[in-house]
């Protein structure tokens, strides 16, 4: 079976930031253990995370690539009892968070970053790290959702608070990256009103025909954070899906209404520093800030049966082919992008 690995005795050109580059290599079809699963991945998504392994900053050397795969059980070790050779199934990320609240000892297995990732022909998986994907979600569909979707499921349900929206809400989504365009699709169908942010016309067209109420061109304007609180008379949102970083929390604060939520995602917008007078307002608004991320098992299969209930369509870019994997990582780091950039192992489902 094939394989990519991350080589740091290379580096991908035309990647944008890249410090480390991919080689592709062949290896035997790996067997499963007790309590094991042999999976054959069908399709891949990108995610920001994946461009900071790229970068050299974290210590990815040797590993394969990637949190997010789609596929079939080809086979299954002994013991094995939550799957059959045939089922469809998604990875989730952290391999060893099933349910409940993080622990240290759940907490430090995360695929494609600690331990090898889902750019491969086949995997070998924990029976409990897999969730079903249903009949009416593609293997496509279904490699976009773990990590991004995820992110923006339990921002919206209020992560390690519990403190989720309801209907009526007002929410904040930033950009149209995949994380962004999840919240955008999942507060609609649970009834809030959402906020966006974006940085062209174009964009802003595609969030409007998600669903967002109001879009607001950051590059128009700077100060988006006062233009929140002129769309919501001076209140500000209930939650903001923070996914930019230093560089938009400090206007992320300003949009949050008093008692508001925080969701910290992502850092898209760069590394940055902040100012503590930034900082301030989160205690005289009194803010709920929380780290997100992604979720447990048990959160995973929450967010699909939502998807399938609510009819939700993930927003995908481009589809590459398995052989076309690099490419796909340049196009994701020239960040041209609007939602989710997927590689499509069987080849007559990728356009590249």
């Amino acid at each position: 079976m094939k394989a990519y690995r991350y080589d740091s005795s290379k580096t991908l050109d035309g990647a944008h930031g890249a410090a480390i580059g991919l080689s592709l290599v062949e290896a035997e079809t790996p067997r499963p253990g007790s309590g094991q699963v042999l999976m054959r991945v069908k399709a891949n998504s990108l995610n920001f995370v994946d461009l900071i392994s790229l970068s050299g900053a974290f210590p990815v050397d040797g590993l394969v690539p990637l949190l997010d795969g789609a596929g079939v059980v080809e086979a299954v070790g002994e013991g094995v009892t939550r799957w059959r050779a045939g089922d469809r199934v998604v990875a989730n990320p952290n391999l060893h968070w099933l349910a409940g609240e993080p622990a240290h000892d759940t907490s430090g297995a995360v695929l494609g970053i600690t331990t090898n990732g889902m750019l491969a022909e086949t995997v070998i998986m924990p029976e409990g790290s897999l969730v079903a994907l249903p009949e009416t979600i593609s293997f496509e569909a279904g490699a976009s959702l773990p990590c991004a979707g995820l992110s923006a499921w339990n921002s919206l349900m209020g992560g390690p608070t519990r403190r989720g929206v309801v209907p009526g809400d007002t929410i904040l989504t930033l950009g149209t990256g995949g994380v962004s365009l999840f919240a955008v699709q999942f507060a609609r169908a649970m009834g809030c009103r959402v906020i966006a942010t974006t940085s062209s016309s174009d964009k802003a067209a595609r969030l409007k025909a998600l669903g967002a109420d109001v879009v607001i061109n950051y590059r128009e304007t700077p100060e988006w954070g006062a233009a929140v609180l002129d769309a919501t008379q001076g209140l500000g949102v209930d939650l903001v899906v923070e996914v930019g970083g230093p560089n938009t929390l400090p206007q992320s604060i300003q949009a949050a209404k008093v008692g508001g939520r925080i969701a910290l995602i992502g850092i898209v917008g760069g590394m940055g520093s902040l100012d503590y007078a930034h900082m301030l307002p989160i205690g005289h608004k009194i803010l709920t800030v929380f780290a997100n991320g992604m979720g447990s098992r048990r959160d995973l299969e929450a967010m699909m049966r939502f998807v399938e209930i609510a009819g939700i369509a993930p927003v995908i870019d481009s589809t590459f082919g398995f052989a076309k994997a690099e490419d796909a990582f340049r196009h994701y780091a020239s960040r041209q992008h609007i939602g989710k950039v997927v590689i499509a192992q069987a080849a007559s489902n990728a356009a590249r």
